[in-house]
């Protein structure tokens, strides 16, 4: 089986193999087996290695029972390598894993909240929580202790055990296989079975920061951030606060009061809005029935609008429906029409049936109900004609 280098120590950047073998991949891809190797292969929740093979480009690490495959662009030329991993993608790793065996370990301790599955991605990472409810109070008392494992900077050790060794360790969690357990402790305050490369101490993980948490059934996701993610992260959010701040012409701590006048004040217009609009309909369809056409009694609106929202011009069709023995045959044009047909309650005619009939004559499709039909599909120059035809075809019938 391959030896894997990153057990013995996961800072250990470069080293030298032989290939034990190679396997055929996909568009020009080939895979690579070697007896020894620091890459780490993709695996309980965290992401491969990248790096180098004799200047090839490993773009992904897998597990093939105990070996460990290398995916490289191209093909190897000889069966003696030099390889380098990428060492920045590397520590962030090492940094969020760590950082989520603190955390993972802060939520047991103050909440009794126990991970149940963890998440490393390329700008966050997560856990869920096995509780459905988590509060921003004590959110913060996760946080704060977690933290201050990182300000005690607390060495941190992983070796592999029996396992008749481990009744006796208090792990937080039991470990998913029965035999090479490798156990990762964080001294007097975390110790539990893993496999993935951390930090020697916990001074090295830097600040870890909860960024967010939704309930998901009865569990809870909770994004966070550790390191120079966490870094990074106050700085873009510190430069979008001070830019917003700047524009309301505020202080950085006033923002969120000034952002939620501003969407009080957004709703109050969208609603003032909607009455205007609603008003401009209604005096809309008074004008067009006073032009309409009748029919049996009842007046026929028929009207076609080049350019216009397709909802206006239905909920216009309703307007003009709520009005005593009054039709209604819109349309929008377009490259594809839509056409809304309408009739009020006291009005014999069936709009399903007339709308299928003229959608067939255009080459559209449509449906509805007797009362209110829509449809649309049918070429935007033939609206005219359309419209016309389902008129006659109204009148005829």
């Amino acid at each position: 089986m391959t030896e894997r280098l990153y057990y013995h120590d996961p800072y250990c950047t470069e080293f030298d193999a032989t290939v034990r073998r190679t396997l055929p991949g996909e568009k020009g891809t080939t895979g690579v087996v070697l007896d020894r190797t620091c890459f780490y292969p993709t695996s309980g929740g965290q992401p491969c290695d990248h790096g180098m093979l004799n200047g090839l480009p490993v773009h992904d690490v897998a597990e093939d029972g105990y070996d460990v495959v290398h995916w490289l662009h191209g093909r190897l030329e000889s069966s003696v390598v030099h390889g380098q991993i990428d060492w920045p993608r590397r520590f962030d790793h090492m940094q969020q894993h760590t950082g989520q065996h603190i955390l993972s370990e802060a939520f047991l301790k103050v909440l009794d909240a126990q991970t149940v599955s963890f998440h490393l991605g390329e700008d966050a990472c997560t856990i869920d929580l096995g509780r459905p409810i988590l509060e921003a109070a004590e959110t913060e008392r996760v946080e704060d202790l977690a933290n201050q494992v990182v300000v005690e900077d607390r060495p941190i050790t992983a070796r592999f055990v029996a396992p008749e060794e481990l009744a006796s360790l208090e792990l937080r969690k039991a470990p998913s296989v029965k035999h090479d357990i490798r156990i990762v402790e964080v001294l007097g305050f975390d110790r539990s079975p893993c496999g993935g490369t951390h930090c020697a101490r916990a001074g090295e993980v830097g600040s870890i920061a909860v960024r967010k948490w939704e309930r998901r059934g009865q569990e809870t996701r909770v994004e966070f951030v550790c390191g120079w993610r966490a870094l990074h992260d106050l700085r873009w959010k510190t430069a979008a606060v001070n830019e917003l701040a700047l524009a309301f012409s505020v202080k950085d701590r006033e923002l969120p009061a000034a952002v939620m006048h501003l969407v009080q004040e957004a709703e109050e217009n969208r609603r003032e809005l909607r009455r205007l609009k609603n008003e401009a309909l209604w005096s809309e369809a008074s004008r067009l029935l006073a032009a309409a056409g009748l029919w049996n009694g009842a007046r026929v609106v028929v009207q076609a609008f080049p350019e216009r929202d397709p909802q206006e011009v239905r909920v216009l069709a309703l307007q003009l429906a709520q009005q005593e023995r009054a039709v209604a045959l819109l349309g929008v044009g377009g490259t594809q029409a839509r056409l809304f047909f309408a009739r009020s309650a006291d009005v014999a005619a069936d709009m399903a049936a007339l709308l299928k009939r003229t959608c067939q004559a255009f080459g559209g499709s449509g449906g509805g109900q007797p009362h209110l039909a829509q449809g649309g599909g049918l070429p935007g120059d033939k609206l005219a004609a359309a419209l016309e035809w389902a008129d006659a075809s109204l009148r005829s019938a």
